[in-house]
């Protein structure tokens, strides 16, 4: 399986997220807002936080694995908690774990604005992959 992207044809390069910082029990986000990340009230959709969210966890979930011989981490779960709406200024998402299991890890993400008020918070849950083939039904 061909797991190769371009990063800027990713959703994360698409959406313009940048990463701040990335490790197995860190991973920062970052995320100009501009007309992408609106919803038609002028604020931002909630889908941006959860993919801040996903998109944190998910890196930080992957070295993780790296670091313990594992194939990578997949998310299964993703609650994502909006505290206060944004029209403009920048997100940054800090990812930090609860748990870091064999089978799986749980992550928390807090989300904050430019004053560093919390917008949003998530916890997202990773199932760790011993068989990278077994995504989406790839295996036989």
């Amino acid at each position: 399986m061909d797991t190769s992207n371009d990063a800027h044809q990713s959703l994360d390069g698409f959406l313009g997220i940048d990463i701040e910082e990335a490790g197995p029990d860190r991973c920062v986000l970052t995320l100009k807002i501009d007309g992408r990340h609106l919803q038609p009230y002028g604020i931002v959709h909630g889908g941006i936080y959860a993919t801040l969210a996903e998109s944190a966890a998910s890196i930080g979930g992957a070295m993780h694995a790296a670091r313990n011989d594992l194939n990578g981490a997949v998310g299964v779960s993703n609650t994502t908690d909006f505290y206060r709406s944004m029209r403009g200024g920048t997100i940054r998402a800090v990812a930090t774990p609860i748990h870091q299991g064999r089978s799986q890890q749980v992550w928390q993400v807090e989300m904050r604005d430019d004053d560093g008020r919390l917008v949003a918070r998530s916890q997202v849950r990773l199932h760790n992959l011993a068989n990278p083939d077994a995504i989406g039904g790839m295996s036989a």
